[in-house]
């Protein structure tokens, strides 16, 4: 099994060419730090509103390259949010919010159509499951929310053998399908993205860290090795790494995910009867989640990675031995018919975690500064929706997409350090061993009951 920084789908699409590094100092309507999917949905919008408008991208690395090339690929909406939604912003908000979210996944799959982007876009729904009894009925909250609010189409619950029609697997239970989801290959949507924002006129800059973003009148300036931007505007899309800025140093946390990738199994899809392209995950606070490839592979992730001290990651969010063997374990508890069949590669990436569990936009007090964070491993589909808002808070418009209840929520603060590495390595691992003797069928010991529920005791929302 190759275990490498990048994995699987970014050595599936290719190596890009390198963009040129920022050398000199550039002026600009607008500046975006970050090439991922926030940065380049963002960078997109506005020059689709604006197409006069300057737009300079810097990105550290290579764009698509961190956590937007390396995650599942799902293109989930928000409908799974629903309760949280609403009970922070209301009914009305709430389904705003995921009825754009939905819309964005739906013109996800027309964009790559009309832009010519292979990025196999599939839009055959999200299937959230039981994998233990702690695990039944964990969809029913956001179910009961979608009828009450006129949406019942969005969540259907479906019964152990509805479930096993769609995808068998002895740990399944019962579950819920979410239609509006689709699977994306993410490196080749990343890399697609970037190379369409580079023929609109977008100036792309890689290997281009910013040094210093500092605000002066009238606009705002980024200091790189090379070079500066100075822009009216700037866009920060740069995920985990919001965490060393200090307005948002407690605004968010950054933990870690891995996942493996089979050897192609058409026959074993079949005779499973996975053969819909569903992506599915199970209930858990640090969930397992797993979808196929066009030739049959089997991608599985499991979301509990190690927390990281602040912003710094130091390579284990991508190699972490350990963690890539606990993910093998549980892809072979669901699947056990791929005892003998070869696991291929394993990666990982690091995850910006918010404390409301849901993504947040907003900015900062000179309103010049503009910043997106904390998809909590679900940013596929979200981060276009997060890039519109972007752009419409950039191009200083108040329009439907910079009035939803994702903009500028009331915050939500997490610990400072080290109490934040510290209390979240606790209760990560409290969070690993209950839900291990949940999935043995034995009661968790009373440490981890205990340290598990301390997050939801001071406002910090875990898990699903």
């Amino acid at each position: 099994m190759r275990h490498t920084a990048e994995g699987y789908w970014l050595a599936e699409a290719g190596p890009p060419e390198p963009l040129p590094a920022l050398g000199g100092d550039e002026a600009a309507d607008f500046a975006i730090v970050g090439g991922g999917f926030t940065g380049m949905w963002a960078a997109w919008f506005i020059s689709a509103a604006a197409p006069g408008a300057r737009v300079v991208l810097l990105e550290r690395g290579l764009c698509g390259h961190g956590p937007s090339g390396r995650n599942g690929g799902f293109a989930n909406t928000l409908w799974l949010s629903l309760p949280n939604l609403r009970e922070r912003s209301g009914g009305a908000a709430a389904l705003a919010v995921a009825r754009a979210s939905a819309v964005e996944v739906h013109e996800l799959g027309e964009w790559c159509e009309a832009e010519g982007v292979d990025a196999w876009y599939r839009r055959a729904g999200y299937l959230q499951v039981s994998a233990s009894p702690a695990q039944d009925g964990a969809w029913e909250p956001a179910a009961r929310a979608a009828r009450e609010l006129g949406e019942p189409q969005a969540i259907q619950p479906l019964s152990a053998s509805e479930v096993a029609e769609i995808c068998r697997s002895p740990a399944f239970r019962g579950g819920a399908l979410y239609p509006d989801s689709a699977t994306v290959q993410p490196a080749r949507l990343a890399l697609g993205l970037r190379a369409r924002l580079a023929a609109r006129g977008v100036r792309v800059f890689e290997r281009t860290p910013v040094r210093a973003l500092r605000e002066e009148p009238g606009g705002v300036r980024l200091e790189t090795p090379g070079g500066s931007v100075r822009a009216a505007h700037a866009v920060l899309g740069a995920g985990g790494a919001l965490a060393a800025l200090r307005p948002l140093r407690l605004r968010l946390t950054v933990t870690s995910s891995h996942m493996v990738i089979t050897e192609p199994v058409p026959d074993l899809l079949e005779e499973i009867g996975w053969t819909g392209g569903e992506c599915i995950t199970d209930s858990r606070a640090m969930v397992n989640y797993f979808r196929t490839t066009p030739d049959g592979r089997i991608a599985f992730g499991w979301g509990g990675g190690r927390i990281a001290a602040g912003a710094r990651l130091g390579g284990r969010a991508e190699v972490d031995p350990e963690v890539a063997r606990q993910v093998v374990a549980h892809l072979r508890r669901f699947f056990p018919g791929l005892a003998g069949r070869r696991i291929e590669h394993a990666w990982g990436g690091p995850i910006d975690v918010s404390p409301t569990h849901l993504p947040v936009v907003g900015s900062l007090a000179s309103g010049r500064v503009h910043y997106a964070f904390g998809y909590t491993g679900n940013g596929v589909g979200p981060s276009r929706l997060c890039g519109r808002c972007l752009a419409s808070l950039a191009l200083e418009r108040r329009d439907e997409a910079s009035r939803l209840a994702i903009v500028e929520p009331p915050p939500v603060r997490v610990p400072p350090e080290p109490l934040r590495y510290v209390g979240g390595a606790l209760i990560r691992e409290a969070l690993v061993r209950k839900e291990a003797a949940e999935d043995a069928g034995r009661r968790p010991a009373l440490a981890a009951r205990l340290l598990s529920e301390l997050p939801r005791l001071i406002g910090i929302h875990i898990g699903r």
